[in-house]
């Protein structure tokens, strides 16, 4: 709840079993219970059924649904009234235009990784693609973002919203507190800029 304290405005909590930012079930209602009011609720799924995504956001409380693997346009239909965010990968050749299948609040442009593997590169994607794909709706953008790039990545994507994780930590999954403090900081000041 570091993060929430020190400005975040939404914390995720991530439903997928292989990554190193696993939260079980139990932890994220119990997490989820406690997280200020005013702070969106983000639970990230990688190819999930649609029933099990449904019922954990609605015991879990979440606000948003953020889509991270291979679904489809139809996936995120199938998710209405809940709110949904898509996370695309960005690599080079990249279309924007592929976004306007996707029926969602926002979009989550994080850098591709090898295959197989669903964000957490901590690398940076040309955060100008997040202006060019800014057509198609609301851009979030991740990947490789830290307290020391956060206002320069701001200030050239002009996104919606950012979005950090491994860069953030002193080992896999686990914050550390000086480096989320710094990050929330300028990325307030790039805000302002």
């Amino acid at each position: 709840m570091l993060a929430a304290r020190d400005g975040a405005t939404a914390l995720g909590f991530n439903f997928y079993p292989p990554s190193p930012r696993y939260v079980d079930f139990g932890r994220a209602a119990i997490l989820g219970a406690v997280a200020p009011r005013n702070v969106l609720k983000v639970g990230v799924f990688v190819d999930e059924e649609t029933d099990r995504i449904v019922e954990t956001a609605h015991a879990v409380g979440l606000h948003v649904i953020q889509l991270h693997g291979d679904e489809s346009g139809h996936d995120c239909e199938m998710l209405a009234p809940l709110r949904v965010w898509k996370a695309v990968r960005v690599q080079e050749g990249w279309d924007p235009a592929t976004l306007g299948q996707y029926p969602c609040e926002a979009f989550l442009l994080d850098t591709a990784g090898e295959s197989g593997t669903w964000g957490g590169t901590g690398r940076p994607f040309p955060w100008e693609m997040a202006r060019l794909a800014s057509r198609y709706g609301k851009i979030i953008i991740a990947g490789g973002l830290d307290g020391g790039n956060v206002g320069e990545a701001i200030r050239i994507a002009d996104p919606w919203g950012v979005d950090a994780s491994s860069r953030l930590e002193r080992a896999p999954g686990v914050k550390d507190p000086d480096k989320l403090r710094e990050y929330l900081e300028n990325a307030r000041k790039g805000k302002d800029v």
